[in-house]
């Protein structure tokens, strides 16, 4: 705002303080306090704000985490830091302009028209000429010329210097606009500082501070938080965020810290009396929107509303904004599906958000108490199966990709997908399974089977340790009637000595002639253990005892090398053909009619023997297959009370207003001196400007002429 970066000097008070209000309001102060906010808000734009600390664990350990934690790297709009610069800048751009402006009021009014002769003789833009009337009618002329223009002028009549006579000084001057400018723009930085400062946490820190409040870190309803954690309903400006299930109503906000939370008591209730979401074919939401009714708790009005994206509701100063949904506590119908010997099948019911009690009733895994937690449902599952290496563009746009996922499932159930298309593979149930030492891991379960590209629908058991980690899958074959029964049944069969016994004599008397009983003993010994190895002995040590990995290590260690791609290929026949008969039997005992032998028992057989050897390392006694739900939908909301959002569009019109007339208006002055010389009238005219550019030297080369009829010549200021 000044040709100086210097700032404000006082003469009165310590020396202290003279330096601190000359720092304050210097232009440096200010343009170092943007440049931090600046290098904050790129730093908060970058990392994602108000993550879970886990997350920023996983992402980029726990020295950074922790880093990030103290200087509230992950809250910085909100950080104390941020909003004392702001302050600062507040203050210190304030103080810039106090110290400027009457400057720059006094210069708009001066028109300078005292400069000497010999002064114009020195400006780079200059010219001479001699005029045939007197200097009083000259200069009238002139200056009738130049109002005529646009431009304002003063005329003032002097004594000469070069002799006896009066003078006439024309002093016009444009472009006052150019330094109001100046006050425009930087009155828009303090105007956008304070309205951030008004809708920022400066006033809820005040609060907390002053006021006794402080934030919550428990846990429980939030009828039971006290009053110290709970703000006003006359609460001048906050931000908060409400979730209201479907049918329900609630009238108290929160308020993300970086320590806990505050409560935002509301003025009014808000009721969710439906909530409307519409998906584009790729799963991704194209529109929600929420039915509400406002409750005013003052008189007991009902006023009806629809908040959508970008059409917010408002009712008492307060916005209402469509910010999110979840799930508002839908009700689970689950199925555990054993997945141990001696694990035992039952039905639960949950409600997602709760979470039930468990007994670990799994063959050797003891009474350990589970805690089965109720995560998610969601009821669309739009999957992409497109080869991901024909087409690099051919991704789910919610980046949700269960072939890539399937990749990297379960043991040897790894197969590729070629079709290319993006399908709704039906609702799926997320769940926790917390131990007594409070280890979880999460499960993703899709209620129904899926077909993923090799002509056999399975069921899709996800599971993964953390969740910075992918899902793997399990994937169970769906029998005749789509349902894992047969697979169940054929797996319990498998674990019964018994049932192996009787399902290798069958396969030994189809396979050898009754009238060489000695080959087909030697054959009944070596299917037997084929199959006692491929079913196991559970977990040891941590590590499966069955599937084909049991078989290939037996191999291993008991074949030679070079006789083992010869022996491994009549081991897989022998394998394949027992565990048909095994299916045969379990399907008998159920009073299920046999198996065909075709293509559709063959690939439900091949796939079946997969999955009982990736089901060896499954690291659960028991999965949890969604039966049926009653989806129950609920609307995350915005409240928010912002006295600061006029004041920064004011100072967003200030801005470009201030912007455009620094950029785009030019200030000028045109001083001419006209004195009479002997019988005839001297001219002497000049031109300053702001700043140099082509246009103003044609504007003064057309003034020139016009004025005086000179000619103008250039030199150097």
């Amino acid at each position: 705002m000044s040709d100086t970066t210097q700032g404000l000097r006082i003469q009165s008070g310590s020396q202290a303080w003279r330096a601190a209000i000359e720092l304050l309001s210097s232009m440096r102060f200010a343009i170092s306090l943007l440049t931090v906010i600046c290098i904050a808000s790129v730093i908060g734009t970058v990392l994602k704000q108000h993550e879970p600390a886990v997350n920023y664990v996983n992402q980029f350990g726990p020295f950074w985490a922790e880093l990030f934690g103290a200087i509230q790297l992950n809250a910085v709009y909100s950080a104390w830091w941020f909003l004392l610069i702001l302050a600062f800048l507040v203050i210190s751009t304030s103080l810039c302009i106090a110290r400027n402006t009457p400057k720059i009021l006094v210069d708009l009014k001066a028109y300078k028209e005292n400069i000497r002769e010999q002064s114009l003789k020195a400006f780079h833009h200059k010219a001479e000429a001699t005029l045939p009337d007197s200097a009083e009618a000259e200069a009238r002329r002139i200056g009738t010329l130049l109002a005529g223009g646009g431009w304002k002028v003063r005329l003032q009549q002097r004594d000469t210097s070069a002799g006896p006579g009066t003078g006439w000084m024309v002093a016009a001057k444009a472009g006052a606009a150019n330094k109001l400018g100046y006050i425009a723009a930087h009155s828009a930085i303090v105007l956008v500082c304070v309205g951030g400062l008004l809708d920022g946490d400066l006033v809820v820190r005040a609060q907390m501070l002053l006021g006794g409040k402080s934030v919550y870190t428990g846990g429980g309803l939030i009828a039971d938080v006290k009053p110290e954690h709970r703000l006003s309903e006359r609460n001048p400006t906050f931000r908060g965020n409400l979730l209201v299930a479907e049918g329900t109503q609630s009238s108290t906000a929160i308020l993300n810290q970086s320590d806990g939370v505050l409560l935002q008591d509301l003025p009014f209730a808000i009721e969710l009396k439906k909530f409307i979401v519409e998906h584009y074919s790729t799963g991704m939401p194209k529109l929600f929107a929420s039915e509400i009714i406002i409750h005013d708790k003052a008189t007991g009005e009902k006023t009806p509303a629809r908040v959508e994206v970008n059409h917010p509701a408002s009712y008492k100063g307060i916005e209402i904004y469509q910010s999110s949904f979840d799930d508002g506590g839908s009700l689970l119908k689950l199925r555990a599906v054993p997945m141990v010997a001696g694990a035992r099948g039952f039905d639960v019911e949950g409600v997602v958000g709760n979470s039930t009690q468990l007994v670990n009733n799994g063959g050797g895994a003891g009474a350990d108490t589970l805690t089965l937690e109720f995560t998610a449902l969601r009821t669309i599952n739009v999957e992409n199966f497109a080869d991901a290496g024909a087409s690099g563009s051919d991704v789910d746009v919610r980046k949700v990709d269960l072939r890539e996922s399937l990749e990297s499932r379960l043991g040897a159930a790894n197969k590729t997908v070629t079709k290319k298309e993006l399908r709704n593979v039906g609702p799926s149930v997320t769940y926790k399974l917390r131990d007594a030492a409070g280890q979880a891991r999460e499960f993703h379960n899709y209620m129904l089977p899926v077909d993923t590209g090799d002509g056999v629908a399975v069921f899709l058991l996800g599971v993964r340790e953390t969740p910075s980690e992918p899902f793997r899958y399990l994937r169970i074959p769906a029998d005749e009637q789509g349902g894992m029964d047969g697979f169940l049944r054929m797996k319990a069969a498998l674990a019964d000595a018994p049932t192996r016994e009787e399902a290798v004599r069958r396969y030994v008397a189809q396979a050898i002639d009754s009238s060489r009983p000695d080959l087909a003993d030697q054959l009944y010994q070596s299917a037997l253990r084929a199959l006692s190895l491929f079913a196991g002995q559970g977990m040891v040590d941590g590590k499966p005892t069955g599937g084909l990995q049991a078989v290939s290590d037996f191999m291993e260690a008991n074949v030679p090398e070079a006789e083992r791609a010869r022996a491994g290929e009549v081991l897989v026949r022998i394998l394949n053909g027992t565990l048909f008969e095994v299916a045969q039997l379990s399907r008998q005992r159920a009073g299920q009619p046999p198996l065909p032998q075709d293509e559709q028992t063959r690939a439900f057989m091949t796939q079946a023997v997969l999955s009982l050897s990736d089901a060896q390392i499954y690291p659960a006694p028991l999965a949890f297959e969604l039966k049926d739900f009653t989806q129950v939908q609920a609307s995350v909301f915005q409240v928010a009370r912002a006295p600061g959002k006029n004041i920064v569009y004011l100072g967003c019109a200030l801005l470009i207003l201030g912007i455009f007339a620094m950029l785009y208006v030019r200030e000028r002055r045109i001083w001419v001196w006209v004195a009479p010389q002997g019988d005839r009238t001297h001219a002497t005219m000049a031109l300053s400007t702001n700043r140099k550019t082509l246009d103003g030297d044609q504007e003064f080369v057309q003034l020139a002429q016009k004025l005086i009829g000179a000619t103008p010549r250039e030199g150097t200021a």
